[in-house]
């Protein structure tokens, strides 16, 4: 046991010097790259007299490393200046006194790794653009919230600007969790990220102030640095623009409205011709595989078909429902709590449907990200499982998240399924399955799914689908969804790949191909070109197809 344990250390040693090595490698590769562009965007571009500034802000995109996000800023941050027009970016130098990708949630008084990013933030921007902003401590604000609980912190307005509401997101996030504890480690990490919002708010009025911007740039939004960002900007009546990752790899969602809820504009007289039919489809066949990835994150390493058990289990019910649940802090959930405060509270409501029907087999499916190594759920659809004994009951299977059973076999064989809102829904109604919605999706920007209005409805509605013989789904569902889900993928999805790959360390992380300046240029790609006008013209972040 002992020479087994010392070998395994020897390799997980060995495995992180292999890891520290390609880094490295990377990184030098991509300073050089970084710094070849750079020289080369200050050397060709024109800068046309009049022109306001474009402002570029993303402090919530990465550390050390590049991020996808923070690579599609500033690969755009390139294509404007090589429009002609200027550029500045906002930038974190040690500027907050706790940062969201900085916390240690285990060990919040840790302060944030700011050496590390600085570093990497003089390397990815041209110095002669960069304004940058640093923590300056308020102690009368600090005093105040001092003596707040945390329901009075999550409520919490300074000077008309709403800091708790703002910072809230990113709280649930980083500590992974809706519901926050009213201990002092959750208050004084509450604390420290509306005193540092409120830095950054008046760091970020005076650049508005100074530079009078055409528009600003920025990540999704939810984060509480850019969304007081995005709060000034909005209220001076500025064009902000802010960016999230799409659903096809490499490929980024710019929008003028809220990345993370991400909107769509659809014509009503839009419809998909028989070439992007057999494109949709030769997609979804993949996707029904497992074979996709998000954000760099390949959630099915495998997907095993309904096992021999599963059926013997099944053979005792009427009918199949299964039940698909989120991950509760993601930032989409805010958006999502329309019909329900949140997804526990719709789950409450469900597991009494459930005891009502014995009848029925509900197949409790938890989210893959519950347990991605780094990310892992501290509020979680297992924990609740287990505090209500769900699991016990008869007519309930649990699937855990890191089971990696096929939901696409599953909702074949199910009379309808419910959602709160995850992307299963859309793919069910393609599947010809009816689905029960009860959160805001997506998706539900058109009629693709049954959506009731409240929870009793969502309850009447249930019953219905359960004692019906059989649920007709509408045909504009069907045909929505298709509509939907290809503008998402081929129209919205702006693909980054002639400049960007993986770069082979880090899940989610990038490095620069070796491409020539000009291949910046607007008129020399498809994407840029969507991206500049979007940004200088207000057009729609739209691909022509």
């Amino acid at each position: 046991m002992h020479s087994r344990l010392q070998k395994a250390a020897k390799v997980s040693l060995i495995e992180r010097v292999q890891r520290k090595f390609r880094r490295l490698q990377v990184e030098r590769t991509d300073q050089r790259r970084i710094q070849k562009i750079i020289q080369a965007v200050e050397e060709n571009a024109p800068l046309l007299a009049g022109k306001r500034p474009v402002v570029f802000f993303n402090a919530s995109t990465r550390l050390g490393g590049l991020s996808l996000n923070a690579a599609f800023s500033l690969i755009s941050s390139w294509a404007v200046r090589l429009s002609g027009v200027p550029v500045v970016y906002f930038v974190c130098s040690r500027g907050m006194s706790r940062c969201v990708l900085g916390t240690k949630r285990d060990d919040v008084n840790a302060p944030p790794p700011c050496g590390e990013c600085i570093a990497f933030s003089r390397r990815i921007f041209s110095s002669k653009a960069t304004r940058s902003f640093m923590f300056t401590p308020d102690p009368a604000l600090e005093r105040d919230l001092s003596l707040l609980d945390l329901h009075a912190l999550e409520t919490f307005v300074f000077h008309d600007l709403p800091l708790g509401e703002l910072v809230l997101p990113s709280l649930r996030w980083i500590l992974r969790r809706h519901h926050l504890a009213d201990d002092p480690a959750t208050r004084f990490l509450f604390r420290q990220y509306i005193l540092s919002a409120w830095g950054i708010a008046a760091e970020f009025t005076r650049l508005l102030d100074e530079l009078d911007p055409a528009a600003v740039v920025l990540f999704n939004g939810m984060f509480y640095p850019e969304a007081v960002a995005k709060t000034i900007s909005r209220r001076r009546g500025v064009r902000t623009i802010s960016h999230e990752v799409a659903l096809r790899p490499l490929t980024g969602f710019f929008t003028t409205g809220e990345a993370t809820a991400y909107p769509i504009d659809i014509p009503e007289d839009f419809a998909l011709t028989p070439s992007q039919e057999t494109r949709l489809d030769a997609y979804l066949e993949q996707r029904f595989q497992g074979k996709f990835s998000m954000a760099g994150v390949q959630f099915w390493p495998e997907m095993n078909g309904l096992s021999q058990e599963f059926w013997q289990r099944a053979a005792g019910f009427h009918q199949i429902v299964p039940i698909f649940t989120n991950v509760i802090f993601d930032t989409s959930q805010g958006h999502a709590n329309i019909v329900f405060p949140h997804m526990f509270a719709w789950l409450d409501r469900v597991l009494g449907i459930i005891r009502a029907h014995p009848e029925t087999l509900f197949v409790l499916r938890a989210h893959p990200d519950e347990t991605r190594p780094g990310k892992e759920s501290r509020e979680s659809v297992a924990d609740w499982v287990a505090q209500n004994r769900v699991a016990e009951l008869p007519n309930v299977l649990f699937i855990p998240p890191d089971e990696y059973l096929s939901s696409y076999e599953l909702i074949q064989q199910s009379k309808f399924i419910m959602v709160y809102n995850s992307t299963i829904g859309l793919e069910a109604t393609l599947l010809q399955v009816p689905v029960l919605c009860a959160g805001k999706a997506r998706f539900t920007q058109l009629a693709t799914v049954f959506f009731p209005e409240t929870p009793e409805a969502f309850s009447i509605m249930a019953e219905e689908f359960l004692s019906a013989k059989k649920i007709d789904l509408p045909l504009e569902f069907t045909r929505n969804a298709r509509r939907f889900l290809y503008t998402q993928l081929y129209r919205t999805a702006i693909p980054f790949d002639d400049f960007l790959e993986d770069n082979g360390v880090w899940q989610g992380y990038v490095r620069f191909k070796d491409f020539a300046w000009q291949a910046l240029q607007p008129q020399n790609s498809p994407s840029l070109r969507v991206v500049v006008e979007g940004i200088l013209e207000d057009k729609p972040f739209l691909l022509d197809d």
